[in-house]
């Protein structure tokens, strides 16, 4: 089956134009160059699929495998919001005002821990700590221990009131 690559181009585009967003902002979303995305969008052949369709899929909120569907002549997959009780989502409604790049991060890898840390005023900080996605049992076990240790020097610094929440 042949794939078109032209195809493809114009729908990165298009997808891209809908979200309002620059060739530049998508390049940093996706964690890929400018030109990167010049080349995926002119349409350029290619023999093989490079790795950062697979990131500029995700960029876009397409679910996996969306790329391919588009190559052979179907239409991308937008990825379904995470309802309350689905794994990995995180609380509240916030989380659509992320950026892509965060958003990726976050989707990516098993959730190991998270703290609130108050700043000045009403501002505080957010750390949301991720393992790979391949992680073994004890890779995780090293992870905890150094966010552990990350975590008491964090907290010990001036954060204006100097409380901080954790969850889990």
């Amino acid at each position: 089956m042949s794939r078109d690559w032209v195809r493809l181009g114009h729908a990165i585009e298009a997808a891209r134009d809908a979200k309002g967003m620059t060739q530049v902002a998508l390049a940093a979303a996706a964690d890929v160059s400018e030109s990167t995305v010049q080349n995926l969008e002119a349409g350029k052949e290619r023999q093989r699929q490079p790795p950062s369709v697979k990131k500029v899929e995700a960029a876009l909120g397409w679910a996996p495998g969306s790329a391919d569907a588009v190559l052979t002549g179907g239409d991308p997959t937008p990825l379904a919001k995470p309802g309350p009780s689905a794994g990995g989502a995180l609380p509240g409604e916030g989380a659509a005002g992320l950026p892509l790049r965060i958003l990726q991060e976050l989707s990516d890898g098993p959730l190991l821990d998270t703290t609130v840390l108050p700043l000045s005023g009403d501002s505080r900080m957010v750390i949301v700590v991720k393992g790979a996605p391949d992680a073994s049992p004890d890779q995780i076990r090293r992870d905890l221990i150094a966010w552990a240790k990350a975590q008491s020097v964090l907290q010990n610094l001036d954060h204006g009131d100097g409380t901080s929440e954790t969850a889990n």
